[in-house]
Protein backbone atom coordinates (compact mmCIF):
# COMPACT_ATOMS: atom_id res chain seq x y z
CA UNK A 1 0.00 0.00 0.00
CA UNK A 2 1.27 3.47 -0.89
CA UNK A 3 2.43 5.91 1.78
CA UNK A 4 -0.36 8.34 0.90
CA UNK A 5 -2.93 5.62 1.55
CA UNK A 6 -1.36 4.78 4.90
CA UNK A 7 -1.47 8.46 5.85
CA UNK A 8 -5.17 8.56 4.95
CA UNK A 9 -5.85 5.48 7.07
CA UNK A 10 -3.93 7.00 9.95
CA UNK A 11 -6.04 10.16 9.64
CA UNK A 12 -9.22 8.06 9.65
CA UNK A 13 -8.12 6.27 12.81
CA UNK A 14 -6.88 9.27 14.80
CA UNK A 15 -10.06 9.43 16.95
CA UNK A 16 -9.59 5.73 17.78
CA UNK A 17 -5.91 6.33 18.49
CA UNK A 18 -6.68 9.02 21.04
CA UNK A 19 -9.23 6.84 22.78
CA UNK A 20 -7.15 3.66 22.69
CA UNK A 21 -4.04 5.34 24.05
CA UNK A 22 -6.04 6.67 26.99
CA UNK A 23 -7.98 3.44 27.56
CA UNK A 24 -4.91 1.28 27.09
CA UNK A 25 -3.05 3.49 29.53
CA UNK A 26 -5.81 2.97 32.08
CA UNK A 27 -5.67 -0.79 31.65
CA UNK A 28 -1.91 -0.80 32.03
CA UNK A 29 -2.14 1.27 35.21
CA UNK A 30 -4.78 -1.04 36.68
CA UNK A 31 -2.62 -4.08 35.95
CA UNK A 32 0.34 -2.38 37.58
CA UNK A 33 -1.63 -1.42 40.71
CA UNK A 34 -2.62 -5.07 41.10
CA UNK A 35 1.04 -6.07 41.24
CA UNK A 36 1.51 -7.56 37.76
CA UNK A 37 4.79 -7.18 35.85
CA UNK A 38 4.87 -4.43 33.24
CA UNK A 39 5.11 -6.85 30.31
CA UNK A 40 1.86 -8.71 31.05
CA UNK A 41 -0.50 -5.90 29.99
CA UNK A 42 0.98 -5.44 26.48
CA UNK A 43 1.22 -9.23 26.02
CA UNK A 44 -2.51 -9.48 26.78
CA UNK A 45 -3.18 -6.66 24.32
CA UNK A 46 -1.27 -8.48 21.58
CA UNK A 47 -2.75 -11.95 22.02
CA UNK A 48 -6.17 -11.25 23.59
CA UNK A 49 -6.98 -7.73 22.36
CA UNK A 50 -10.43 -7.39 23.88
CA UNK A 51 -10.68 -4.11 25.74
CA UNK A 52 -13.68 -4.71 27.97
CA UNK A 53 -12.66 -8.32 28.60
CA UNK A 54 -9.15 -7.28 29.52
CA UNK A 55 -10.53 -4.89 32.11
CA UNK A 56 -12.84 -7.61 33.42
CA UNK A 57 -9.97 -10.12 33.46
CA UNK A 58 -8.16 -8.10 36.12
CA UNK A 59 -10.99 -8.70 38.58
CA UNK A 60 -11.21 -12.35 37.59
CA UNK A 61 -7.48 -12.84 38.10
CA UNK A 62 -7.34 -11.10 41.44
CA UNK A 63 -10.52 -12.86 42.59
CA UNK A 64 -9.05 -16.29 41.90
CA UNK A 65 -11.67 -17.22 39.27
CA UNK A 66 -11.40 -20.69 37.72
CA UNK A 67 -10.93 -21.44 34.03
CA UNK A 68 -14.63 -22.21 33.50
CA UNK A 69 -15.65 -18.87 35.02
CA UNK A 70 -13.14 -17.04 32.86
CA UNK A 71 -14.32 -18.86 29.73
CA UNK A 72 -18.03 -18.17 30.37
CA UNK A 73 -17.32 -14.54 31.26
CA UNK A 74 -15.34 -14.10 28.05
CA UNK A 75 -18.18 -15.59 26.01
CA UNK A 76 -20.78 -13.36 27.66
CA UNK A 77 -18.75 -10.16 27.34
CA UNK A 78 -17.57 -10.74 23.76
CA UNK A 79 -20.69 -12.46 22.38
CA UNK A 80 -21.54 -9.30 20.44
CA UNK A 81 -18.52 -9.94 18.19
CA UNK A 82 -20.26 -13.02 16.80
CA UNK A 83 -22.92 -10.74 15.37
CA UNK A 84 -20.35 -8.22 14.15
CA UNK A 85 -18.61 -11.04 12.34
CA UNK A 86 -21.77 -12.28 10.66
CA UNK A 87 -22.37 -8.86 9.16
CA UNK A 88 -18.80 -8.81 7.74
CA UNK A 89 -18.89 -12.24 6.03
CA UNK A 90 -19.50 -10.85 2.54
CA UNK A 91 -17.07 -7.97 2.95
CA UNK A 92 -14.22 -10.25 4.05
CA UNK A 93 -15.06 -13.19 1.77
CA UNK A 94 -12.06 -12.48 -0.48
CA UNK A 95 -9.65 -11.41 2.25
CA UNK A 96 -7.37 -14.44 1.76
CA UNK A 97 -4.49 -14.65 4.23
CA UNK A 98 -5.63 -11.44 5.91
CA UNK A 99 -8.95 -12.94 6.99
CA UNK A 100 -7.77 -14.57 10.30
CA UNK A 101 -6.33 -11.30 11.53
CA UNK A 102 -9.35 -9.30 10.38
CA UNK A 103 -11.55 -11.65 12.41
CA UNK A 104 -9.26 -11.48 15.44
CA UNK A 105 -8.94 -7.68 15.38
CA UNK A 106 -12.62 -6.77 14.93
CA UNK A 107 -13.24 -4.59 17.97
CA UNK A 108 -16.22 -2.29 18.51
CA UNK A 109 -14.33 0.77 17.34
CA UNK A 110 -12.74 -0.94 14.33
CA UNK A 111 -16.16 -2.23 13.33
CA UNK A 112 -17.54 1.30 13.50
CA UNK A 113 -15.10 2.26 10.72
CA UNK A 114 -14.90 -0.78 8.46
CA UNK A 115 -18.63 -1.51 8.47
CA UNK A 116 -19.45 1.97 7.15
CA UNK A 117 -16.97 2.11 4.29
CA UNK A 118 -16.79 0.83 0.72
CA UNK A 119 -12.99 0.61 0.90
CA UNK A 120 -11.20 -2.64 -0.01
CA UNK A 121 -9.83 -5.35 2.27
CA UNK A 122 -6.36 -3.75 2.44
CA UNK A 123 -7.89 -0.60 3.90
CA UNK A 124 -9.79 -2.65 6.51
CA UNK A 125 -6.65 -4.63 7.33
CA UNK A 126 -4.55 -1.56 8.07
CA UNK A 127 -7.36 0.10 10.03
CA UNK A 128 -7.49 -3.04 12.18
CA UNK A 129 -3.70 -3.17 12.53
CA UNK A 130 -3.30 0.52 13.37
CA UNK A 131 -5.98 0.31 16.03
CA UNK A 132 -4.34 -2.66 17.73
CA UNK A 133 -0.97 -0.91 17.67
CA UNK A 134 -2.55 2.08 19.43
CA UNK A 135 -4.03 -0.21 22.08
CA UNK A 136 -0.76 -2.07 22.68
CA UNK A 137 1.16 1.20 22.92
CA UNK A 138 -1.30 2.58 25.46
CA UNK A 139 -1.17 -0.52 27.65
CA UNK A 140 2.63 -0.62 27.54
CA UNK A 141 2.97 3.05 28.52
CA UNK A 142 0.38 2.71 31.28
CA UNK A 143 1.96 -0.43 32.65
CA UNK A 144 5.47 1.07 32.73
CA UNK A 145 4.33 4.31 34.36
CA UNK A 146 2.02 2.43 36.72
CA UNK A 147 4.95 0.40 37.98
CA UNK A 148 6.99 3.56 38.51
CA UNK A 149 4.39 5.88 40.07
CA UNK A 150 1.63 5.19 42.60
CA UNK A 151 -1.91 5.62 41.17
CA UNK A 152 -5.42 5.54 42.55
CA UNK A 153 -7.02 3.49 39.77
CA UNK A 154 -10.62 3.76 41.00
CA UNK A 155 -12.97 4.70 38.18
CA UNK A 156 -10.52 4.04 35.33
CA UNK A 157 -12.54 1.04 34.17
CA UNK A 158 -15.44 3.38 33.28
CA UNK A 159 -13.28 5.05 30.63
CA UNK A 160 -14.08 2.20 28.23
CA UNK A 161 -17.81 2.88 28.51
CA UNK A 162 -17.23 6.60 28.06
CA UNK A 163 -15.19 6.01 24.92
CA UNK A 164 -17.87 3.75 23.44
CA UNK A 165 -20.43 6.53 23.96
CA UNK A 166 -18.15 8.96 22.13
CA UNK A 167 -17.80 6.55 19.17
CA UNK A 168 -21.57 5.98 19.12
CA UNK A 169 -22.22 9.74 19.08
CA UNK A 170 -19.72 10.26 16.28
CA UNK A 171 -21.31 7.55 14.14
CA UNK A 172 -24.79 8.97 14.88
CA UNK A 173 -23.73 12.39 13.61
CA UNK A 174 -22.10 10.99 10.47
CA UNK A 175 -24.88 8.59 9.52
CA UNK A 176 -28.01 9.63 7.66
CA UNK A 177 -29.96 6.56 8.87
CA UNK A 178 -30.55 6.45 12.61
CA UNK A 179 -33.07 3.63 12.77
CA UNK A 180 -30.45 0.84 13.28
CA UNK A 181 -28.94 2.77 16.20
CA UNK A 182 -32.38 3.37 17.70
CA UNK A 183 -33.15 -0.34 17.37
CA UNK A 184 -29.89 -1.20 19.12
CA UNK A 185 -30.34 1.18 22.02
CA UNK A 186 -34.05 0.46 22.46
CA UNK A 187 -33.57 -3.31 22.38
CA UNK A 188 -30.74 -3.10 24.90
CA UNK A 189 -32.83 -1.05 27.34
CA UNK A 190 -35.84 -3.39 27.03
CA UNK A 191 -33.69 -6.52 27.50
CA UNK A 192 -31.93 -4.93 30.46
CA UNK A 193 -35.29 -4.36 32.16
CA UNK A 194 -36.51 -7.87 31.34
CA UNK A 195 -33.41 -10.01 31.94
CA UNK A 196 -31.38 -7.91 34.37
CA UNK A 197 -27.82 -6.62 34.17
CA UNK A 198 -26.15 -10.05 34.39
CA UNK A 199 -28.11 -11.82 31.64
CA UNK A 200 -29.27 -9.26 29.10
CA UNK A 201 -26.28 -9.18 26.72
CA UNK A 202 -26.81 -12.35 24.65
CA UNK A 203 -30.61 -11.93 24.30
CA UNK A 204 -29.98 -8.34 23.25
CA UNK A 205 -27.54 -9.36 20.52
CA UNK A 206 -29.89 -12.04 19.19
CA UNK A 207 -32.87 -9.71 19.09
CA UNK A 208 -30.89 -6.87 17.50
CA UNK A 209 -29.58 -9.22 14.80
CA UNK A 210 -33.10 -10.44 14.06
CA UNK A 211 -34.58 -6.94 13.92
CA UNK A 212 -31.79 -5.63 11.69
CA UNK A 213 -32.20 -8.63 9.40
CA UNK A 214 -35.92 -7.91 9.09
CA UNK A 215 -35.16 -4.23 8.48
CA UNK A 216 -32.71 -5.12 5.70
CA UNK A 217 -35.23 -7.45 4.08
CA UNK A 218 -37.84 -4.69 4.16
CA UNK A 219 -35.39 -2.29 2.51
CA UNK A 220 -34.58 -4.87 -0.18
CA UNK A 221 -38.27 -5.37 -0.97
CA UNK A 222 -38.81 -1.62 -1.07
CA UNK A 223 -35.89 -1.09 -3.46
CA UNK A 224 -36.57 -4.26 -5.45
Amino acid sequence: MEKSELKRIFKDTVPIMIGYLVLGFGFGVIMATKGYNFWLAPIMSIFIYAGSMQYAAVGLFTGGAGMLTVALSTLAINARHLFYGISMIDKYSDAGKKKPYLIFGLTDETYSIVSHTDEDVDYCFFVTLFNQVYWVMGTLIGSIIGNMVSFDARGLDFSLTAFFLVVFTDQWLKSEKHLPAIIGVGTAVICLLIYGGDKFLIPTMIEIALLLYLLERREERKNG
